[in-house]
């Protein structure tokens, strides 16, 4: 099983440290944010890494190489300026992802979830039945009305005329490589309009992540958690 670290981003809300830094490699706790999910990866038994980029996106390569150094082995997909979006810089991938589901990371979070409940899940559903697995959070205070909601192991969307407790998406997730045939190779493509119609069509499944989850899409919040991991490394 392969995994993908979506590392492409700009990052507008954390300029000016994203003008000469590209967004994976700002640091937190004494090392890159992106390293950190490599580190994770590795210690769970993963080998194959994708990661994609654009802004600024040989210092990334520059940084991390070809993976040896975290015992990994890291393939890259480049992205023109602006880039892909997610399900597009996914779609783009998937000749180095291959035919078997991977599990997704967005480059920007950090993460307590076990990397390795991945493998688990795939075992469980077939690609027949599921198009995604999705890691849900409690909604952060800069994102309160949630994405989705969840009925045992189904996401359901979020209605705001419905009754039920909202949650937020991690920017994690196990999907299988069919879930993007419809998106056009090289072109440029969200992932919510594919989350939306694969929950119409009963395929995406998920759970809830009640350990530590952080959206580093601030220079307030990337601050703070460098307090909080402080000499982790």
């Amino acid at each position: 099983m392969k995994a993908m670290i979506l590392a492409a981003g700009r990052g507008e809300r954390l300029r000016p440290l994203t003008d000469s830094t590209p967004k994976p490699l700002l640091r937190a706790g004494g090392k890159p944010l992106i390293v950190w999910h490599l580190q994770r990866l590795a210690a769970a038994g993963w080998r194959d890494v994708v990661i994609n980029h654009a802004h600024l996106g040989q210092q990334i390569v520059a940084a991390l190489g070809d993976g040896t150094g975290f015992g990994l082995s890291i393939s890259y997909s480049p992205e023109p300026v602006g880039a892909l979006e997610t399900a597009g810089g996914i779609a783009a991938a998937l000749p180095l992802l291959g035919p078997h589901p991977f599990l997704a990371i967005n480059g920007d979070v950090w993460c307590d979830w076990d990397v390795g409940r991945a493998r688990q899940l795939v075992a469980r559903d077939s690609s027949a039945q599921r198009g995604a697995h999705l890691v849900l959070v409690d909604n952060p205070p800069h994102h309160p009305a949630g994405d989705f909601r969840l009925s045992g192991d189904n996401v359901l969307a979020a209605d705001p005329h419905t009754d039920g407790a909202t949650l937020t998406y991690a920017g994690i997730g196990v999907f299988w490589p069919e879930f993007f045939a419809g998106v056009q190779r090289g072109g440029f493509m969200k992932l919510r309009p594919l989350l939306d119609e694969g929950i119409r069509r009963g395929l995406i499944g998920g759970e809830r992540h009640a350990g530590r989850w952080v959206d580093v899409g601030t220079c307030e919040r990337l601050a703070l958690l460098d307090r909080e991991l402080g000499g982790s490394e």
